[in-house]
């Protein structure tokens, strides 16, 4: 059973109950993300996200973490390009305390100095070991080089430079300016009463104002083509192939990720099978869609020894060019929208991955999909449907390649036909 109540300041309850269940997931979540930061705010949505667990102004952080855990339950938060979410998970029976824990936080952090230049060198080790994962740079870099100089190519740690300068004005100013009222999503899923979630939540969320008018300046992207390789003494290259993907509010958007499905979404998929299984040149290759709010990335992914790059590169756009000039047939769409509305129910097992749903249904539609609607507009995609979206997505010119690793830049433009 799905419910919606908007507060009278503005903030928006979205709840499912799950009565099956003996947990509840509580998520507040935020439509502020790194592509909202200002030039020298690199990173601080993120580092913000931190700080918020370092003390209030009547529990210190020590506290905040012995008190969720004697509550038996989760309290964490993350940050994307577009939301900053703050969430809790427990037992129902500890609903009221860890809603109480979570507004504290979100109310009444203190943001000491000292906990500030204390955090910034946790995040700045996040930053060393983002470094030293070659998926995860490669992915960096790729995007960094796909999307150019705008702000959704950032990382969203920021960088060494940034996060050092941050100071505790540079918190509250950015907190008056994006974290507000018409912006915050309070998402529930899981074992509670309507009756006593709806005054629960207005108590601890219903005092939440601010006068600072919402200032959303959001741009789309424009995709750049082109081919980057940094070289680094690793024991695999590293490759992200990228191409527009779709917004998140495209009305077609199953069919990009039936496209995903087939391409390299599943282990059945194209790339799974004709690289790792049949030939053996990978051990980890996949692909994937981002979509945002008003623009998207097509991204593959892949790993492999580095006299077989070029091979990789080549097969890879292979099966790219393939899916563009013939779309798939009958019998593998209908593997892959199984295989879509399979991974959608077993997502939904959970209160913490119901809650996320609800969450991003409020931000980016306005709206609660049912997962008969989901799985209905699975249902629809047609073959042609997915051929029409590869022949608008994968086009040669805004191929970008991204290669980490010990490979030349020679060997792999000359793996293109």
């Amino acid at each position: 059973m799905y419910r919606k109540v908007v507060l009278h300041n503005g903030v928006r309850l979205v709840a499912e109950r799950m009565p099956a269940v003996k947990s509840v997931a509580v998520g507040v979540w935020l439509n502020v993300g790194s592509r909202d930061e200002g030039a020298g705010e690199e990173g601080l949505s993120h580092f913000l996200e931190h700080m918020f667990f370092k003390g209030t102004a009547s529990r210190s952080a020590a506290q905040i973490s012995h008190e969720i855990d004697g509550l038996g339950g989760e309290l964490n938060a993350f940050t994307t390009r577009e939301t900053t979410t703050f969430y809790t998970k427990v037992l129902n029976e500890h609903l009221v305390p860890a809603v109480d824990l979570l507004a504290d936080l979100f109310h009444h952090s203190r943001f000491a100095p000292r906990a500030v230049e204390r955090e910034k060198q946790v995040v700045l080790e996040e930053i060393r070991m983002l470094q030293d994962d070659p998926e995860d740079l490669v992915q960096e870099l790729h995007i960094a080089q796909m999307l150019s100089r705008h702000p959704l190519g950032r990382p969203i740690l920021g960088s060494g430079t940034s996060v050092r300068a941050f100071r505790r004005a540079d918190l509250l100013r950015y907190i008056q300016a994006h974290y507000l009222p018409q912006r915050t999503v309070i998402a529930v899923a899981g074992d509670f009463e309507f009756d006593a979630l709806v005054p629960l939540i207005e108590r601890a969320f219903g005092s939440f104002e601010r006068t600072s008018t919402p200032q959303v300046n959001r741009r789309p992207p424009s995709i750049v083509g082109g081919l980057l390789v940094q070289r680094k003494p690793l024991e695999q290259v590293h490759l992200s192939f990228g191409f527009p993907g779709i917004a998140a509010t495209r009305k077609d958007r199953a069919a990009a990720f039936a496209l995903n499905a087939v391409l390299g979404g599943s282990v059945s998929s194209r790339l799974f099978q004709e690289i790792r299984e049949k030939r053996g040149l990978a051990y980890s290759i996949y692909s994937y869609l981002a979509c945002y709010s008003d623009s998207g990335t097509f991204t593959v992914y892949a790993a492999t020894r580095p006299r077989e790059a070029p091979r990789v590169v080549e097969l890879v756009w292979r099966e790219i060019r393939r899916l563009r000039s013939r779309g798939v047939d009958r019998h593998e769409l209908e593997v892959a929208k199984n295989q879509m509305k399979g991974s959608l129910m077993l997502s939904l097992e959970t209160t913490q991955s119901r809650m996320s749903r609800l969450a991003k249904d409020e931000l980016t539609h306005g709206r609660h999909f049912t997962l008969d609607d989901t799985m209905a507009e699975i249902d629809r995609v047609s073959a042609e449907d997915v051929l029409a979206c590869a022949q608008e997505l994968f086009e040669d010119e805004r191929l970008s390649l991204t290669a980490l690793g010990p490979v030349s830049h020679r060997a792999l433009i000359q793996a293109f036909p």
